[in-house]
Formats: C-alpha cells, sequence, structure tokens
C-alpha cells in the first residue's frame, strides 16, 4: 500500500495499462508536454512517446472522431476532453457512432474507448467550466459512466474503464484531485456497474457519488452521534449502477436518500428514484430525498457558489428530515 492522491492513482493506472497493452494510447490537447490542463498525464509523454501521449488540436469533435475510429479498428484510445462542460460538442459522434458501434453490427464491432473529463464546481470558474452534466448521458444506451471518489477506485476503476469493450465516460472531481489515500497496486480491476459500502448503517440509506461521497460519510459520523445509523453506498459507477446493492440496502433501511453535485433535474437522481419507486416501494418508510444543486447555471459569485454546492450540512439536514417522518 501506498498513499498517493487521486491525480496520482489516474497517472499510475494510465501508466499501468500503456504498459500492459500496446493498443491502449492517449489522445487530448495539451495531454503532452504540458502533462494535461490538471496533470493527471504528467510525465506520461517523456516516457510512452508521442506516439502514445498525442496533443491535439483545440478541437473537441476532431478528437472524439479520432478515439471512434481508433476503436473501431482495434485499438484502446482514452481521450481527454479537457472538462465535462466540453462533453456538449461530442455529443453526435458519442450517441450516434460510439454508443451504437455493437448494437448496429450485431456484437461484430466494439467501441473500446474512454472519454476522461473533469466536472464540478467550487473553483470559481463560473458556469461554463463547473457543470456536472452526466445526466445527459444517463439515458443513453451503450454508453457507461464512472465517477471515482478516492484514490484506490480511480485507480482500478480506470483501469477497468480501459478494459471495458464499450465506450465508458470516466469523469473526475475537479476538486478532489488532491484527496489523499492508499493505492495497492495489486488490487483487482473494478469492473463497471460494482458499487461500494463506504459505511454501514441501518436507521438510512444514502447514494452517492464523486465529491458527495466524502460529505455523505462526514454527515453520517455526526448522525451517529444523535443515534441515527446511516448506511453509505458509494456508487462508483452510475450507468449501469448497482441494482443489487442498492436494494439491499435499502430494504435494510428502509429510509434512501439520493446525493448528487448535479443540479437536482440532472445526474443519476432521477433515474435512482424511478428504479426504487418500481422495484423497493413496499420497503420504504418514508419519501426518496434528494441532495442536490439547484436548478440553475452555476454561479460566479463565490458567496453564490458555496451555496449551490450541496453540502455535508444539506445530507445531514436531509437525514434528520427523514428519520423524523
Amino acid at each position: 500500500m501506498e498513499t498517493i492522491t487521486i491525480r496520482e492513482a489516474l497517472n499510475r493506472a494510465l501508466r499501468d495499462e500503456l504498459k500492459n497493452d500496446d493498443s491502449v494510447f492517449l489522445f487530448g490537447e495539451d495531454i503532452g508536454k504540458h502533462g494535461g490542463a490538471m496533470q493527471v498525464t504528467a510525465n506520461l509523454y517523456n516516457e510512452f512517446g508521442p506516439n502514445r501521449v498525442i496533443d491535439t488540436p483545440l478541437s473537441e469533435y476532431a478528437i472524439i472522431g479520432a478515439g471512434i475510429g481508433a476503436a473501431y479498428i482495434g485499438m484502446r484510445p482514452v481521450v481527454e476532453i479537457m472538462f465535462a462542460d466540453f462533453i456538449t460538442l461530442i455529443a453526435d459522434q458519442l450517441i450516434n457512432n460510439a454508443a451504437k458501434a455493437c448494437y448496429t453490427t450485431e456484437g461484430e464491432t466494439t467501441c473500446p474507448l474512454v472519454i476522461r473529463s473533469t466536472y464540478g464546481c467550487g473553483a470559481r470558474s463560473g458556469p461554463h467550466h463547473s457543470q456536472s452534466l452526466e445526466g445527459m448521458y444517463m439515458g443513453i444506451p451503450g454508453i457507461k459512466i464512472a465517477v471515482p471518489s478516492n484514490p484506490m477506485d480511480a485507480y482500478g476503476l480506470l483501469r477497468g474503464a480501459i478494459r471495458d469493450n464499450n465506450p465508458v465516460l470516466f469523469l473526475e472531481p475537479k476538486m478532489m484531485y488532491g484527496v489523499r489515500g492508499e493505492v495497492d497496486d495489486d488490487m483487482p480491476i473494478i469492473p463497471m456497474g460494482k458499487a461500494r459500502i463506504a459505511r454501514t448503517g441501518t436507521d438510512v440509506t444514502v447514494l452517492a457519488y464523486g465529491t458527495l461521497v466524502p460529505k455523505a460519510l462526514k454527515a453520517a459520523e455526526k448522525a451517529e452521534k444523535e443515534g441515527i445509523s446511516v448506511e453509505v453506498i458509494d456508487l462508483r459507477c452510475i450507468k449501469p449502477f448497482d441494482e443489487d446493492a442498492i436494494l439491499t440496502s435499502v430494504k435494510k433501511t428502509g429510509r434512501v436518500i439520493i446525493a448528487q453535485e448535479a443540479c437536482e433535474d440532472g445526474g443519476v437522481a432521477p433515474q435512482l428514484a424511478a428504479f426504487l419507486s418500481d422495484k423497493a416501494i413496499e420497503y420504504l418508510d418514508g419519501p426518496i430525498l434528494r441532495v442536490a444543486a439547484p436548478n440553475t447555471p452555476v454561479p460566479f459569485s463565490p458567496t453564490l457558489e458555496d451555496y449551490f454546492v450541496p453540502s455535508e450540512g444539506k445530507v445531514m439536514d436531509a437525514i434528520k428530515a427523514l428519520v423524523s417522518k
């Protein structure tokens, strides 16, 4: 075990997969000599050279098109879209080409493509560089979406995404790159669709991903002091999400909160709420509550942005409100 940051864990995962498989290559704006906007690809250019770590022009449409084409012919490209706000620019090719490749060819063509991007607010970057747009792709068949919340999962999930034969949107929480934790190089690859029980409990289930996982864990610690036992499920992969893990927890606790940084109408909350209404309604002792950002653009004002971001306090308020019903 070694204690490293999420940034370092992602870098290590990319390095290990570049070493492990000659078909893996990296492709994106400033990822080479510069090391990427968030320094996730630092030093990989020097180690693997310009044919494996490739700087591209400033064109998201060209990046995704080249990535899809390479995946079609058997390569395993990992492309970087600098900010998740710009996944709007790749929607046409990702939805209509990458996501449908396996279905339209009856499995003869796969698209093992990873799209790395950083998401979220808190960096005072304004409404065009701070969004959580994962909800845009929740309803698109053929696309998987992974979101790590700690270094161990960042390492294992990214390696699992690169080895997956489907396009994976890999979203990295912008404000968590410096979070430290233990990483074991010998840990198993984490497949898409497997959640993690981050904390066990019996009274309330909090389903969270990305930045809301540590906030939910802190809220759970405070709730314990007030006699409330909270189970926190780190979804890790939000498409597909781990139905068995979610149902097992909700059947036990009878109460559920969905916590996300995305707006209330976005993210995974609407899909999870519908799933629980269909599959777990008879086990619920209260309403399905959401902790999420307001349905507005991300404000630039520091005061407004701090209010906009879902907080540990808002998770705690939801826990108290739910157990009181």
